[in-house]
């Protein structure tokens, strides 16, 4: 099945894990094609399978953001998803800042799981709802800059277009083909977007957006 979803999946808890593959497994369109439970693993099977999706744990020998950040070096490509027990915010912040594109709760109900890999699949950000709230808190409090709505008010037209598609979950290709622009342009003018939104990341740019404008 060439247009399956090809996840890897990395915790070092294998009654965990084996339930998180078996649910994956039930569903069509999504094939596990690795387990593993370490960073070290993570990397080899990773750049053995290319997998669309990298699921990991945080706590887990090595340390999952560092596998995440390796990952996004190496192969930025594969979506990357955390699945953890983890609700502290400087974990949220920093698996967020080194490439990972979704965080989820190890709580979270099969069909919700399932969502959030096809989500991440097709580059769409996600953060458990219960950590969503938090983490915007965490963002405006960071550090005193300008009032949100005038850093928004402060994008050029473009800019905003942009960003709109970013917080429905476009990734940069697939906004540079809506707006007819090249991917490496849409990265600039990205790039724009975070200094004035003083955002560390797309997913906080995003949330930021849909906190503002909604949808």
């Amino acid at each position: 099945m060439d247009s399956a979803i090809k996840v890897v999946v990395v915790d070092d808890h294998p009654l965990f894990r084996s339930g998180v593959v078996r649910t994956l497994e039930e569903e069509d369109g999504i094939e596990v094609v690795a387990e593993g439970a370490s960073a070290e693993e993570a990397l080899d099977l990773v750049a053995r399978h290319v997998p669309t999706v990298a699921l990991l744990d945080i706590s887990m020998p090595g340390n999952g953001i560092s596998a995440a950040k390796r990952i996004a070096e190496t192969h930025p490509g594969v979506r990357i998803a955390m699945l953890t027990v983890s609700e502290n915010d400087q974990d949220v912040m920093k698996a967020l800042e080194v490439g990972a594109i979704g965080y989820v709760l190890k709580g979270v109900g099969a069909g919700d799981l399932v969502g959030m890999i096809r989500g991440v699949a097709q580059g769409e950000s996600y953060v458990s709802p219960s950590l969503a709230a938090r983490l915007l808190v965490a963002m405006k409090s960071a550090k005193a800059a300008p009032s949100t709505r005038s850093a928004l008010a402060s994008l050029t037209e473009r800019e905003e277009q942009i960003l709109r598609l970013v917080a429905n979950g476009l990734s940069n290709k697939e906004v540079g083909r809506e707006l007819d622009l090249q991917e490496k342009t849409v990265k600039h003018h990205m790039t724009s977007i975070l200094q004035k939104l003083h955002a560390r990341n797309r997913v906080e740019a995003a949330v930021i957006a849909r906190e503002n404008w909604g949808g």
